[in-house]
């Protein structure tokens, strides 16, 4: 028999999103972020619940010729554009988009030889000091991708640095409009953050959005928005077992250096997870999860193949939690469980990180398993 553990990508969730994301910036056009292996959930695990969307948005051309392996035929845009000259050779067998954020990708592209002109996505540097041109520069470098007779059309894009929280995007935007006034081509500008908090503004959402985070059921401003404020559903569950329980006495201790002592008897279930298969060494006592779909807490140091949990709640709650019993790591309980939800950004908080990294740490030891969509 297998370890007891698994993630579940939750295709309905996935295709519930994308429609939320819609509802929320109607009749703009969606990119689909699958980067970072669709945020760790697998590019082909989400292909199809993504389908909907009008293109797909990543990294890197491994990643765009798996997108094109599954049949997509639509628009398909390197984020980071290329990084090296003979990959422009590959955006114009595959007819990917990409960025083009310094001159160097400028330069490559004028000693280009094609048959079939880019589209390229033209970065501003609006103010996260990252990537891009700054707006001193900006039509400068407009002025040179319209010259070349290898690029076909210029699409102007940016990424809000702030968009989660403050001071929010009214500065950046402003910078936007002022760089990009009187300049043709679509617009790019929103990120999931700006898509939920600012999308419905008028003149934010502009031509496409990019949709990431919000796709996979995380909120990207938790604590202050959370998955169900945005109608948002969560994609990915991370689930266990309990493989052994222990009685402890007043005095007792847990885990490596005994960071939990009991005041009171009380039984612990320990469960087939450690930091080995991507949960957070740093979650200590007190972090949320359910044990047959009650919610309960984690009890001293994570190790690297299992974990501690309080049985305390699930016994008042009347279930006979033991041996077996199931334990949500994040994500959704089973049907058999009631299908309650522990909100990733839930467990993320607690280990001082954000559910982004939660989704993509997950271990290749851990197996996947696919709920499909239902019909």
């Amino acid at each position: 028999m297998p370890r007891p553990i698994q993630a579940i990508v939750h295709q309905g969730a996935v295709r519930h999103n994308l429609q939320a994301v819609r509802r929320q910036v109607p009749d703009v056009k969606v990119w689909a972020v699958v980067k970072a292996n669709a945020y760790g959930h697998g590019i082909e695990r989400v292909y199809e619940p993504l389908r909907g969307a009008d293109g797909f948005a990543l990294l890197d051309l491994q990643e765009a010729e798996r997108v094109r392996a599954l049949g997509w035929r639509g628009p398909i845009v390197l984020l980071e554009g290329v990084f090296e000259p003979r990959d422009l050779e590959i955006c114009s067998r595959l007819g990917i988009w990409h960025a083009v954020h310094c001159d160097q990708q400028i330069d490559w592209l004028a000693a280009h030889k094609t048959h079939a002109p880019h589209r390229v996505f033209l970065k501003l540097n609006g103010g996260m000091n990252r990537l891009g041109f700054t707006p001193a520069r900006y039509r400068t470098a407009w002025a040179r991708l319209s010259a070349l007779p290898q690029v076909e059309e210029i699409s102007l894009m940016m990424h809000f640095s702030d968009a989660d929280g403050e001071p929010g995007i009214e500065r950046q935007l402003a910078v936007f409009r002022e760089a990009t006034d009187g300049l043709p081509g679509e617009r790019s500008i929103c990120n999931s953050a700006a898509i939920l908090r600012f999308g419905a503004q008028p003149g934010v959402s502009q031509d496409w959005v990019r949709a990431g985070i919000a796709l996979y059921g995380s909120s990207p401003d938790y604590p202050a928005g959370s998955i169900e404020r945005w109608g948002l559903q969560p994609a990915m569950s991370l689930r266990s077992r309990i493989i052994d329980t222990q009685q402890l006495q007043p005095g007792d201790t847990v885990g490596y250096g005994s960071r939990f002592t009991a005041e009171v008897p009380m039984r612990i279930g320990i469960v087939a997870c450690g930091y080995a298969d991507g949960y957070p060494r740093i979650c200590d006592t007190g972090t949320p999860v359910l044990v047959d779909g009650v919610r309960t807490r984690t009890l001293g140091r994570v190790s690297m193949d299992m974990l501690a949990v309080d049985l305390t709640a699930p016994i008042a709650a009347g279930h006979a939690s033991g041996f077996g019993s199931e334990v949500v790591l994040w994500g959704r309980a089973s049907a058999t469980h009631g299908g309650q939800w522990l909100p990733i950004d839930e467990v993320a908080a607690h280990a001082q990180t954000l559910g982004y990294e939660l989704m993509c740490a997950v271990a290749p030891r851990v197996p996947f398993e696919i709920e499909p969509l239902q019909d």
